[in-house]
Formats: structure tokens, C-alpha cells, sequence
């Protein structure tokens, strides 16, 4: 099962595909979503209840987002996923995202919670 990269290039976002790669947007886009260039690992306290064995070593630690991005790797079917949903953002609402640039952003802050697969 193929895994396609996310590339991060002259201040872009692209995940790669079989046809060359998809343009997900612009980096400080991405942070401006996630709330910033950096991430604090954290543990609620229901948490660390609800899962005893989970390891919270990493509690405390910053991750630099945009390695984070760089590190993510995808399925065929989220790369599929991508490429169906609009790159541009609605023009009647100057507060909206790209649908293409929230469903990437969505899985950036699923693994900053979780770390990468």
C-alpha cells in the first residue's frame, strides 16, 4: 500500500500523488489553524485515567509544527480525498478555508494530539 509525503515548499503545503502532487495551501495557513509554529504535548487528566498504560514521558515537550507536517505521510484514499474537495476557499465569506485546506489541517491537529502514525 503506497504512503505519499507531504512536501512543504516555498511557503506551501503539497501532499504528493501519482500525478505529480496536490496543492493543500499556504503554510501560514496551516498554523494560523493549528494555533502556531509550535506544539505543547499534553494529557488531560481523564486521559491519563482512562488509558493507565499510555506513556506521557513526551508531557511538556514542544514539536515544531511544521516538522510535523514535513513528517506526515498519507493513504491513497485520504490523497483521493484531497483532490475532490476545493483548493479555494468560498468567495462569499472572507472568514472561510479551502474545504482541501481544513480536511489536511484536521488530520495535522489529529496527529499532533496522537503523534504520527
Amino acid at each position: 500500500m503506497p504512503r505519499y509525503e507531504t512536501i512543504v515548499e516555498d511557503g506551501t503545503v503539497y501532499v504528493a500523488s501519482d500525478g505529480d502532487r496536490v496543492e493543500v495551501g499556504r503554510v501560514d495557513a496551516v498554523l494560523d489553524l493549528v494555533g502556531g509554529p509550535s506544539w505543547t504535548i499534553s494529557y488531560t487528566p481523564a486521559e491519563k485515567e482512562r488509558h493507565p498504560e499510555m506513556s506521557t514521558s513526551d508531557e511538556g515537550l514542544t514539536v515544531d509544527v511544521v516538522d510535523m507536517m514535513a513528517a506526515m505521510t498519507h493513504g491513497e484514499q485520504f490523497v483521493r480525498a484531497l483532490e475532490t474537495h476545493p483548493v479555494d476557499a468560498p468567495s462569499n465569506d472572507p472568514d472561510a478555508i479551502s474545504p482541501r485546506l481544513g480536511l489536511f489541517a484536521g488530520k495535522l491537529l489529529e496527529n499532533l494530539d496522537s503523534g504520527l502514525e
